[in-house]
């Protein structure tokens, strides 16, 4: 067995141990639901053998925990949304398997939500262009917005979504392997549909919105005010404050496909 696959099964049994002591369960009611022997349970427990699948099930049903109840130690939602978009078509990004999957972020949208919401990584938001190719046919961008709009951050959808036309629109101007300017394409289509009416709507926005901050190291008046010398049209457009241009969306694509 391997060192990470050891300390994966003993970080299962620890969480078990204390979800049991959590709800003040005896090895021997725990033994008893699982059907196996009260002796066994405690050697399951102290990582020295590994629970089924259907020993899991069990256990995240009966506790109504979610699976990521197992992720133990210092795993960080910026962790999590990192593998989520490395799953869903950031492949650049590196995938820690330390990191159990997290229930929140199953899907693309929730990926892309969450890295919005967050914004701790800059690296993290060009990624969410190569997830936006691989699942554009599939995500309910308007939607996705309202979700935003609860938390008082819906322009960054129509930003991010403009700054990734624009890098598809550039690499499509290059040569590129067929099978991916097709889906360069078609992503470029979707987005663009879902685009137009947001950018109509903003064209009549009053233009005195308050700037929503999305780089996480800006922390004073003086790097707001380089930030803006240094934003985007697209930034301004939105009233975003980030450094981010196209070109980071561009090298993000690029990154992901090779």
């Amino acid at each position: 067995m391997t060192p990470k696959a050891q300390s994966l099964r003993s970080q299962i049994g620890a969480r078990i141990r204390e979800l049991r002591n959590e709800r003040r369960w005896t090895q021997s009611q725990l033994a008893e639901l699982l059907g196996i022997s009260q002796n066994y349970l405690s050697v399951l427990e102290r990582g020295q053998g590994s629970f089924t699948a259907e020993h899991l099930l069990t256990i995240l049903k009966h506790f109504n925990v979610p699976i990521d109840y197992f992720s133990y130690g210092k795993v960080t939602v910026e962790g999590q949304i990192q593998n989520a978009l490395a799953r869903q078509g950031a492949g650049h990004l590196l995938e820690s398997t330390d990191i159990i999957p997290s229930s929140r972020l199953k899907e693309a949208a929730d990926a892309i939500r969450e890295t919005l919401l967050s914004a701790v990584s800059a690296r993290q938001i060009t990624a969410i262009a190569p997830v936006l190719v691989a699942h554009a046919r599939n995500i309910n961008l308007p939607k996705l917005k309202a979700q935003l709009a609860e938390a008082g951050i819906d322009r960054r959808l129509p930003w991010v979504v403009e700054n990734t036309k624009d890098a598809l629109a550039a690499e499509l101007r290059g040569e590129l392997p067929r099978q991916t300017a097709v889906a360069y394409e078609q992503a470029r289509l979707v987005l663009q549909d879902a685009f137009l009416p947001w950018a109509v709507t903003n064209f009549g926005a009053p233009r005195d919105i308050p700037e929503d901050i999305l780089d996480a190291d800006i922390a004073s008046e003086k790097s707001k005010e380089e930030t803006r010398r240094q934003s985007s049209d697209i930034s301004k457009r939105w009233s975003i404050l980030s450094r981010i241009q196209v070109e980071d969306f561009i090298q993000a694509l690029r990154a992901a496909r090779d």
